[in-house]
C-alpha cells in the first residue's frame, strides 16, 4: 500500500493507472504523427495530457480501478462508456476552446491505440503481477476474537492477490500470567517471524497490560525489517475505517491526522464553491425537470425541509427534492427510511436512485452550512440515540456535514444503528484523514455511484 496525502491507495492500482497513462498519452501523440505524417512537428501535449486526465478519471467512476476480478466483456463494456465520457467532455473543451481543437480523423486513430493499448495492457499486467508481485505475509499476533476477525478478513475475497496469511502465533491471556504450564516462549517469534517469511505483524489483541505482549521480540522483529502494526492502524489502511471495537482515545489523541488550520479551510471552502457552482450550471435543467415531475405526480410542496445536525452540534435546515408522499411522518415520529419504502413515491424513486433528490443541497454548500463532501448531516432525533449508544460518534460534527461522503461511497445505504454504526467507522476515517486528494478521490467515487446506481434507496 502506498500512503498519499494521508490516504491509502493499493500499489498495484497506482502502478496500474500510471502506465496506463504512458499508453493513452502516447497513443494520442501516435494518432497526430501517424494521420499528420509530421513526425517533426511539435507535439500536441496539451490534448494528450487532456485526454489522458479525462479517460483516468472516466474510468475510474467507472469503477475500473477497483480491486476486483470482472468477466473481460464488463470491462470492455466499462471502457466503452469511459471512453464516451471522455469524448464528450473533450468536445465541451472544443468547443469552449476552439484552438485545441483535434480533427476526428487523428481522435479516431488515437482511441484505436488507446482502446486496444488498455485492453492488451491489462491482461498482460494481471497475469505478471499475480504471478510476480511480491505479497505482504502477516502474521497475526493473538488468539482471541480481535486475531479471528483479521483472520476472516484475510481471507475474504482476493485479497491473497496482494496479502497472504502466514500464520497466527497466540499470547496469554491477562487471566492466564500466572498458570506457568500456560506460559508461551516468546523467544521463538523471531524463528516463526523467519521461518514463514512475515512481512507483517498484526497485533490482534485486546488487553495489552500484564505482559501479554512480547516487546522485545517484536521491536527485533521490527528493527529487522518487520512492519509491526496494532488493530486500529492495519484497519486504517486496509479498509479505509477507525474501527470502533478495537480503538482508544489515547490512538486518536496522539497519533497522526485530525489536522485543521486556516490554510486547510480556506481550500476546502474554495473547492466547495467551485464544485458547487459548476455543478448547480451543469444540472439544472436536471433539476427542473425532476421538479416538474413531483409536481405532476403528487403536488406541491416540491421542495423538502428538515433540520438536521451540522458542524459543532448547531442545527442546519437541509434542502432536498420531496422524494415520499406529502404525509410520510404524519404522526411526528421520525423513521429510518428503509429498502422498497412505500412512503417513496415513484418519482421519488428515480430521484433518489439518481441522487437527484440531493441537488438543492448546493445552495446549503454555497451559504457554507455544508461541504460538499463531508459525513451526511443527521437527524437531531436521530444523533441524541446514537450519541448515546455509539462512543466518538459526535467527532463526526467536527468538521461540516456534506453532500456525499467517505462513508456515502464505501458503505451501502443505512437505515439502523448498527449501519449506523458502520459508516461512522468511515466517517472518522474521514475526519482524520481529509484532505483536497480524499475530497478529490470522493467526488470521483460519487460519479460511480450515480452512474452505477449503488448504494441507493
Amino acid at each position: 500500500m502506498i500512503r498519499v496525502f494521508n490516504h491509502y491507495l493499493s500499489t498495484r492500482t497506482v502502478l496500474l493507472a500510471l502506465i496506463e497513462a504512458m499508453v493513452l498519452f502516447q497513443s494520442m501523440v501516435l494518432g497526430y504523427q501517424l494521420r499528420l505524417a509530421e513526425f517533426s512537428a511539435p507535439l500536441p501535449l496539451f490534448d494528450a495530457a487532456l485526454f489522458t486526465v479525462l479517460m483516468l478519471l472516466a474510468m475510474t467512476a467507472l469503477g475500473l480501478y477497483e480491486q476486483k476480478l470482472e468477466r473481460f466483456r464488463t470491462t470492455v463494456q466499462r471502457l466503452a462508456v469511459a471512453y464516451g465520457l471522455a469524448l464528450l467532455a473533450m468536445s465541451v473543451v472544443f468547443y469552449l476552446f476552439p484552438e485545441t481543437y483535434v480533427g476526428r480523423g487523428v481522435m479516431a486513430t488515437a482511441s484505436v491505440f488507446a482502446l486496444g493499448g488498455v485492453l492488451l495492457l491489462r491482461m498482460i499486467f494481471f497475469r505478471i503481477t499475480d504471478i510476480g508481485l511480491p505479497k505482504r505475509r502477516v502474521l497475526v499476533l493473538g488468539n482471541g476474537k480481535e486475531a479471528e476477525d483479521v483472520i476472516r478478513f484475510l481471507h475474504e475475497g482476493e485479497r491473497g492477490r496482494t496479502i497472504q496469511y502466514a500464520g497466527m502465533y497466540p499470547v496469554i491471556g491477562e487471566r492466564e500470567a500466572d498458570e506457568p504450564e500456560r506460559r508461551i516462549n516468546h523467544d521463538q517469534l523471531g524463528r516463526t517471524v523467519r521461518d514463514l517469511r512475515v512481512s507483517e505483524i498484526v497485533i490482534a489483541v485486546r488487553e495489552r497490560r500484564g505482559g501479554v505482549l512480547p516487546l522485545h521480540q517484536l521491536l527485533d522483529a521490527k528493527l529487522a525489517g518487520v512492519r509491526v502494526l496494532d488493530l486500529s492502524s492495519f484497519y486504517e489502511r486496509e479498509k479505509g475505517i477507525l474501527k470502533l471495537d478495537n480503538m482508544r482515545a489515547s490512538w486518536l489523541i496522539f497519533g497522526h491526522g485530525f489536522d485543521r488550520g486556516a490554510t486547510r479551510d480556506a481550500i476546502k471552502r474554495l473547492f466547495d464553491i467551485t464544485v458547487s457552482l459548476g455543478l448547480f450550471v451543469v444540472t439544472l435543467p436536471i433539476l427542473l425537470l425532476a421538479m416538474a415531475a413531483i409536481v405532476i405526480e403528487s403536488g406541491r410542496p416540491v421542495f423538502y425541509r428538515q433540520e438536521r445536525v451540522g458542524q459543532g452540534g448547531k442545527p442546519i435546515t437541509v434542502l432536498k427534492l420531496r422524494s415520499m408522499c406529502r404525509d410520510a411522518e404524519g404522526d411526528g415520529k421520525p423513521r429510518w427510511a428503509g429498502a422498497n419504502d412505500d412512503r417513496v413515491t415513484r418519482v421519488g424513486r428515480i430521484i433518489r436512485k439518481t441522487r437527484i433528490d440531493e441537488l438543492p443541497q448546493l445552495i446549503n454548500v454555497l451559504r457554507g452550512d455544508m461541504s460538499f463532501v463531508g459525513p451526511r448531516p443527521e437527524r437531531p432525533f436521530f444523533v441524541r440515540q446514537l450519541v448515546a449508544e455509539i462512543p466518538y460518534y459526535d467527532v463526526r460534527h467536527s468538521v461540516k456535514p456534506g453532500i456525499t461522503g467517505w462513508s456515502q461511497v464505501s458503505y451501502p445505504y443505512g437505515a439502523s444503528v448498527e449501519d449506523a454504526i458502520a459508516k461512522l467507522e468511515y466517517d472518522l476515517y474521514y475526519v482524520k484523514n481529509h484532505s483536497l486528494f480524499l475530497d478529490l478521490l470522493i467526488l470521483i467515487e460519487t460519479a460511480q455511484v450515480v452512474l452505477l446506481g449503488k448504494g441507493a434507496r
